[in-house]
C-alpha cells in the first residue's frame, strides 16, 4: 500500500475509533451502523494503540501559573504533587493512558 494511502487510511480509524468512544454506542452497535465488523474495528484499534507505544512520550510544563489556565477544559485532575492536568475535548484516548501510566509510575 501506498504511504499516503496508508496515512489516510490511520487517520480515517483514528476518526472512527474516536466517533465510537465519544458514542453511548457499544464497539457492536457501532459497528453494525457503518457496516464493517467488531473484528476489524479491533484490529484497527489494537493496531493503532501499539503505534502509539512506539513513540515515546515526552512531557513539558507549560504553564505553571494557575492564572493563565484554560478555563475551557471540561475535566481537570489535581495530581498530589498540587500540579494540575487539564485535559481539552477530543484528546487523544491513547495518549492521555500513557500519560497516566507514566504519572502512575513516577508516584
Amino acid at each position: 500500500m501506498r504511504a499516503i494511502g496508508r496515512v489516510a487510511l490511520e487517520q480515517k480509524w483514528q476518526g472512527l475509533i474516536r466517533e465510537q468512544q465519544q458514542s453511548e454506542l457499544s464497539v457492536s452497535a457501532f459497528c453494525r451502523k457503518h457496516g464493517f465488523s467488531d473484528q476489524t474495528f479491533y484490529n484497527w484499534r489494537k493496531r493503532l494503540a501499539a503505534d502509539c507505544k512506539a513513540e515515546p512520550v515526552r512531557f513539558a510544563l507549560v504553564d505553571a501559573d494557575p492564572s493563565g489556565a484554560d478555563r475551557h477544559a471540561p475535566l481537570e485532575l489535581i495530581l498530589a504533587s498540587g500540579d494540575r492536568l487539564r485535559i481539552a475535548p477530543g484528546a487523544n484516548a491513547a495518549t492521555l493512558r500513557a500519560v497516566l501510566t507514566v504519572l502512575r509510575e513516577h508516584r
